[in-house]
């Protein structure tokens, strides 16, 4: 799967320089989603990111961290992939 550019949104980026544990987090959620573990989301969800994949949709998923729930989002064309806080969107 294509991420297209990363980046993280000021609020991950602030906490993430703050607390190596936090930035640690962000490392293994993002691992995860590389290997299509979608985190926190219910079965239905997660089906959908998976037909994304094939059908060029937007592909969410949620994690749990020391610092709240995080998203991280590839856009339909996969031009970008950001990492960011659920109340940052």
């Amino acid at each position: 799967m294509e991420y297209g550019r990363i980046v993280a949104t000021r609020g991950i980026a602030n906490e993430a320089e703050n607390s190596p544990v936090f930035a640690q987090e962000i490392a293994a959620a993002f691992n995860r989603y590389q290997r299509k573990d979608w985190g926190d989301l219910c079965q239905e969800d997660k089906e959908l990111n998976d037909q994304a994949i094939e059908s060029e949709g937007r592909i969410l998923a949620a994690y749990q961290t020391s610092k709240g729930k995080i998203w991280i989002i590839t856009e339909w064309d996969r031009s970008a992939t950001t990492i960011l806080f659920p109340e940052e969107y």
